[in-house]
């Protein structure tokens, strides 16, 4: 009794209006929380004592804390209490709540089935709204089959209210458990005859996602293109009506709908597709484009001419709109029709060839995406017939463009010229002007294509080095410009001084102006370490078509040998060495490279690597061994192994170990002669056949190099061999024998991979006793394919003058699926025919 004249004089807890009140007077977060957390502990009192007066209340003023972020899953519970009570205030408050505070993945919510169940065959229709509104929020896959049956029901209503909510849960339902769409698809049928806007707006969805979901389904709905067709043209044609209206267009939100349904339905069907043709152009022509609505409709009617086989004389119209979006002044509309003349660019050219002065007019917008836009669409318009009108307005948004445009665009410029050009001269002017407008946002393809296009241009060999040499007198900042130009002096010096240049003023140079201009590169700190490698290999060349500097020449390189970069001081000492023990070798290594054959973005032959070189004919190189992995080697046979020189091709004794000269070797207190460090590198700007120089300066045997392998009846019968095989990697060794050396073996090694990844960064390196010698040649490639789509080959030379039984040591590292593998291994079990 004293409990209960103490509740009756409570005082009642606070409306929700006083709560928000309360809440917006705070000033700050903290008083914030207090708040929130004071009330949340009243509610839970309140929630315990079973206090059913004021749960409607409480419940409101929880899914309010809800809403401002603050957790409020206590409440779950009494939701369900509110949705189990018979009165309609109670029932609205709990449905609220149980759409906030539950999903599916809680199995609270499957406790609400039995009230959703009774409360969809109620006599009240506010109350079947209330479940179904919930259903479709909430409703998992066991809900969804327990309840597709009064869903269904409640489809064929005679309610347009509970008709217009039954089809929106279907949708959800649907999108659960797809199988249940066969269930709906008589009663959808019938919505189509409806006259209430809102029961054809969801009929309309629900229809698109059964079509969607099904072939059979879009099939069976193609018959009601017609239909379709029907209400569309009545939306057009109808007069105002107040309920419908928006901005002047009747029902803007049912007139999309079903231009989207439509796009589904004429999508590879060419007789649906002609039934919605003359519809489509009616309402492309009749609708008001002043206002925002009206904009809305035209767009969704470009995109559906798009996608259905219509008409050509439609597809020009729609882009026509598009055209007209582009003169919009709202950067919304602009964009979107940048964004869908980008998409239309590939069928309808010529459509979209007639707003090209629109679109290029875009690329001064102020709104970057809309730039961004505009330069992707500008580059797909370019073509034979207007490449030099694009490529002027290109290279001038090229100079104004925001930084993170101007590599994209640069690429895309040399992409365009190399396809499009009319002539060399032009093509050379063209990326003339790229690099010196763009700065250094230049890619290295850019700068490999430009030096294959002036290797591959004789006749304008002496117009390009004396413009690249007149760019770089007034600015050595733009590094590509600097490393092309400096390769183009470097082969072509004798050009820059005939002055054989036709059509144009020849430039007078001295060859020791030459030199001070590459010499200031050298020793600018703005300069970085490739081009400084560019341009000590240009000096070096330039030894062999200059005749009055050689002295300074030689002093450069001597300079450099002490360069603290360990580029440039490793080819400046092997540089120097040319000049002193190798004189009569010099202007052999450094003759003219033959012209060079790559293309834009490749990584393939004739490319300017990243040290200066440029090979005429080679595969691409393998990842470079570092320094560090090769020294793990050393001891994996036990003690230092041998120096090993590379294997002469003829049969002449092998080169001694290196000596007290052994430069590099003696500043890092190294043993850097390891077999594992792969065969030595080609002089910078070689072309090959020619002898190599070592990486520590010693030269090669100076003879043309004899064919890798000469077969012979004593290569046959030998047995191939598993040398390893883990992970999905398998390495298999075929055998050899040279012929111009009885005790050198040539093993092929062949990398598979298995697994569903590929292998990236694939470097295999191995060392043997020392009584023999090894040379890796490098390797066909970096990457392993997966599922044994690819192989990666390496040919493995060892000499063996003893005879002696080979044994290896092997060391693999690669990546597979982001993560770094090391592994190594033994292989004891050669083949006796090898050394017999």
């Amino acid at each position: 009794m004293s409990q209960l004249l103490e509740k009756l004089t409570m005082p009642a807890p606070a409306k929700l209006r006083d709560l928000i009140r309360q809440i917006r007077s705070v000033r700050t977060q903290a008083e914030e929380r207090a708040v929130i957390e004071k009330e949340c502990a009243s509610i839970r009192g309140m929630f315990r004592d079973e206090d059913n007066t004021y749960r409607c209340r409480n419940v409101a003023k929880l899914l309010y804390i809800h809403m401002l972020g603050y957790p409020a899953h206590f409440g779950q519970l009494e939701c369900l209490k509110l949705i189990a009570s018979p009165r309609f205030t109670d029932k609205r408050i709990g449905y609220l709540g149980a759409a906030l505070l539950l999903d599916e993945r809680q199995d609270v919510h499957l406790l609400v089935t039995n009230s959703l169940k009774n409360d969809l065959n109620h006599n009240t229709q506010f109350v079947v709204g209330l479940a179904l509104g919930t259903l479709g929020n909430i409703c998992s896959v066991e809900m969804s089959r327990d309840l597709a049956g009064e869903v269904e029901k409640l489809l064929k209503s005679s309610n347009a209210y509970i008709k217009k909510k039954a089809a929106l849960c279907a949708v959800r339902i649907i999108r659960k458990v797809p199988e249940l769409m066969e269930m709906f698809l008589p009663a959808t049928k019938n919505l189509l005859n409806e006259k209430n806007h809102g029961v054809l707006l969801t009929a309309v969805c629900l229809i698109t996602e059964m079509c969607d979901k099904s072939p059979d389904a879009l099939a069976h709905f193609r018959k009601m293109v017609p239909q379709l067709v029907r209400i569309l043209k009545n939306l057009i044609m109808a007069g105002y009506s107040p309920e419908h209206d928006v901005s002047g267009v009747s029902d803007p939100f049912l007139q999309v709908r079903i231009l989207r349904l439509l796009r589904l339905l004429g999508k590879n069907d060419s007789d649906a597709s002609e039934a919605m043709n003359d519809i489509l152009a009616q309402v492309a022509t009749n609708t008001e484009t002043t206002k925002n609505v009206g904009n809305s409709i035209l767009y969704e009617t470009v995109l559906t001419i798009m996608d259905i086989k219509s008409e050509s004389g439609l597809r020009v119209l729609a882009v026509n709109i598009l055209g007209r979006f582009l003169l919009n002044n709202d950067k919304n509309i602009r964009y979107v029709a940048l964004n869908s003349l980008l998409k239309t660019v590939q069928t309808d050219l010529n459509a979209v060839q007639r707003h090209r002065s629109t679109i290029v007019d875009c690329l001064k917008d102020p709104d970057i995406s809309i730039r961004k836009r505009a330069m992707e669409l500008s580059f797909a318009l370019v073509n034979s017939n207007n490449v030099r009108g694009m490529m002027k307005e290109l290279i001038f948004f090229l100079e104004k463009a925001d930084p993170i445009f101007k590599v994209d665009c640069t690429s895309n410029i040399c992409i365009a010229a190399d396809k499009y050009a009319p002539n060399k001269r032009w093509h050379i002017d063209t990326m003339l002007k790229v690099l010196s407008t763009a700065g250094s946002y230049v890619r290295d393809d850019v700068i490999a294509h430009m030096i294959s296009l002036v290797s591959e241009a004789s006749s304008l060999q002496a117009y390009t080095v004396q413009h690249l040499f007149r760019a770089i007198q007034e600015d050595i900042t733009q590094q590509p410009l600097v490393q092309v130009a400096s390769w183009c002096v470097g082969e072509y010096g004798d050009l820059l001084m005939s002055g054989q240049v036709e059509e144009e003023e020849p430039l007078q140079v001295t060859e020791d102006e030459v030199l001070d201009t590459l010499e200031k590169i050298m020793n600018s700190s703005g300069s970085s370490a490739v081009t400084k490698s560019f341009t000590l290999t240009a000096v070096m060349k330039l030894s062999t078509r200059f005749t009055q500097t050689i002295p300074r020449i030689q002093a450069l390189m001597d300079q450099f040998g002490s360069s603290v970069d360990m580029e440039l001081q490793q080819r400046s000492v092997e540089f120097a060495k040319l000049f002193k023990s190798y004189d009569h070798m010099r202007s052999g290594l450094l003759e003219r490279m033959p012209p060079l054959d790559a293309k834009v973005g490749s990584k393939g032959d004739g490319e300017a690597n990243t040290n200066g070189e440029t090979t005429a004919v080679s595969p691409p190189a393998s990842p470079a061994v570092k320094q560090e992995e090769g020294n793990a080697l050393l001891d994996l046979l036990g003690g230092g192994p041998s120096p090993a020189p590379v294997i002469p091709q003829v049969e002449k004794p092998a080169a001694p170990p290196a000596a007290s000269n052994d430069l590099l070797g003696d500043l890092l207190g190294l043993d850097l002669s390891s077999p594992a460090a792969g065969p030595a590198p080609m002089v910078p700007g070689m072309s090959a056949p020619q002898p190599q120089v070592d990486m520590l300066g010693g030269l090669m045997d100076g003879v043309t190099p004899q064919p890798a392998v000469q077969m012979s009846a004593n290569n046959l019968g030998i047995p191939s061999l598993t040398a390893y095989e883990k992970n999905g990697l398998k390495i298999e060794f075929s055998f050899q024998k040279d012929n111009s050396n009885a005790n050198v073996v040539i093993i092929t090694l062949t990398a598979t991979n298995s697994t569903d990844a590929p292998m990236d960064e694939f470097v295999f390196q191995a060392a043997v006793p020392k009584t023999f010698q090894l040379q890796l040649q490098s390797p066909s490639g970096s990457v392993v394919p997966a599922s044994n789509m690819g192989v990666v080959t390496q040919v493995i030379k060892i000499l063996n003058p003893q005879k002696a039984p080979i044994r290896m040591r092997i060391k693999l590292t690669y990546n597979y699926k982001g993560n770094n593998v090391n592994d190594m291994g033994e292989v004891n079990s050669f083949p006796a025919a090898l050394w017999q």
